[in-house]
């Protein structure tokens, strides 16, 4: 059975600070695991779609809660990424 994904409380911080964060998390992770970050910055929206399209990342889920958004984001392939560079 696979992990489920791990939560990332990013609530609070505001741009560019959540991106930041997640790539920095996201470049520890290995190829295919998946993570929720969890954020209150209303341009979260915008940024973190576009960091998973520009890093090679897949943006698997998006949901709006209670005061922020939720985002489900598996790591990309590192040999994809440097292939796209």
């Amino acid at each position: 059975m696979a992990k489920p994904p791990a939560i990332y409380d990013l609530k609070g911080l505001n741009c560019p600070l959540p991106v930041l964060k997640a790539r920095k998390r996201l470049a520890a992770m290995r190829p295919g695991a998946r993570l929720w970050l969890e954020t209150t910055d209303p341009l979260a929206v915008i940024d973190i779609p576009a960091f998973c399209a520009d890093a090679g990342h897949q943006l698997l889920e998006t949901a709006a809660v209670t005061g922020g958004h939720r985002f489900l984001v598996e790591r990309g392939n590192a040999a994809d990424l440097l292939a796209s560079a």
